[in-house]
């Protein structure tokens, strides 16, 4: 017994050593150098008043976001330089020079040539073309520097388009995989409107297309997109954003059925909820575990709550579609807004993939100023 004893006191030490040590908490959402930007949380206090400086907040918030991203990860994505870059050019007039440091990382990730990418699939047999959704995103991105800022396509913006479309589905469309922050390319629909975002923001691209062979994926594209198997009522009411780059693919009754849908779905405190508009399991083609209990753990999960992403979204697609400013659902979606925003500038809002960095708070924020520049709330 003696003996046993020891060995086993042994045995369990060796074991608690072995064990994988939980990760320790995020410090910082953004840290580069002298910028430290703090983990977003819903206990940050609003601001007094919304107005000049809130949104100069902003803006810096989303500067210092994008720029810590290039210099530490140095990748395109959807959450931080990527909706830098597709939405802050528009922006310009109002917020000043975007940074091009952002737009030069973009350049760096352009292939050299066009190769033809085989088809892959996961673990779980879901068929895909690797690095889709990074050349989706990147191709918009820099279609939206050059309508924005050079006026004409670039050469490197050209490669980037034609290396998107060797990603494409047989089907016509970009098929999402793995998850990120919903509902960020959760969808094949919602991923597939990035790329005609992309190919319609090109300065004459799309009107000066020779290549046969592009003309064709470009109609196999539209083919889809104008009829698809929708995943969830987040892509009805996407068929709106789809109306307004290529208006000839969404029939005007399908144009108001998305607009009633919309509405239906504004809260009393006038704002809108992601998750009002799809089931859990119709985000993704596969919900990781870890996802599921994350959102269904969430205190509001019963009855989601307002949040910033899908009320400037809301406001957005309104916009788009000619809903006049004065209109009461977008006012009380405004008014949502910007009693909403945070000290920091940003619009506070809980990651629905990972409930740590929460990146969907730079997403929103992105969103919200493009919202409120669109209710002529930035001047």
């Amino acid at each position: 017994m003696k003996l046993i004893l020891p060995l086993l006191l042994s045995a369990s030490l060796a074991s608690a050593a072995e064990a994988p040590k939980p990760k320790p908490k995020p410090e910082f959402q953004y840290q580069s150098g002298d910028i430290r930007v703090t983990i977003p949380s819903a206990d940050e206090p609003r601001v007094a008043q919304f107005g000049a400086e809130s949104v100069k907040a902003a803006a810096k918030y989303l500067e210092e976001g994008a720029i810590s991203w290039v210099r530490e990860k140095s990748c395109v994505n959807c959450h931080t330089t990527g909706p830098y870059l597709t939405e802050r050019p528009a922006l310009i007039p109002l917020l000043g020079k975007a940074n091009e440091e952002i737009v030069a990382d973009f350049i760096d990730f352009v292939p050299k040539e066009t190769k033809e990418v085989k088809e892959t699939a996961t673990k779980s047999g879901h068929k895909h073309y690797p690095a889709a959704f990074t050349s989706v995103w990147r191709s918009l991105g820099l279609a939206e520097w050059d309508k924005h800022v050079t006026r004409q396509t670039s050469e490197h913006t050209e490669k980037s388009l034609r290396d998107m479309f060797e990603r494409q589905s047989a089907s016509g469309a970009f098929v999402s995989h793995g998850e990120v922050e919903i509902p960020h390319i959760t969808t094949d629909f919602e991923l597939s409107l990035q790329a005609a975002r992309a190919i319609t923001a090109a300065p004459g691209w799309l009107s000066d297309l020779k290549d046969e062979k592009i003309i064709a994926k470009v109609g196999k594209l539209k083919a889809w997109l104008k009829q698809p198997e929708l995943k969830n009522d987040f892509d009805r009411v996407l068929r709106l954003q789809l109306a307004f780059y290529l208006p000839e693919l969404v029939p005007a009754s399908e144009r108001e059925s998305a607009l009633a849908l919309l509405a239906s779905r504004q809260h009393a405190d006038g704002g809108w909820s992601t998750r009002d508009f799809s089931a859990l399991n119709d985000w993704h083609f596969e919900i990781s575990e870890t996802v599921s209990k994350l959102i269904t753990s969430l205190p509001d999960a019963p009855k989601p709550e307002s949040d910033a992403y899908m009320t400037a979204i809301a406001i957005v697609l309104m916009r788009q579609n000619n809903v006049p400013v004065k209109d009461e659902r977008i006012q009380r979606g405004v008014a949502w807004l910007k009693k909403e925003q945070r000290v920091s500038g940003r619009w506070w809002m809980h990651s629905l993939y990972r409930g740590n960095y929460h990146y969907i708070t730079y997403i929103a924020t992105c969103q919200a100023l493009k919202a409120l520049a669109l209710c002529d709330e930035l001047q």
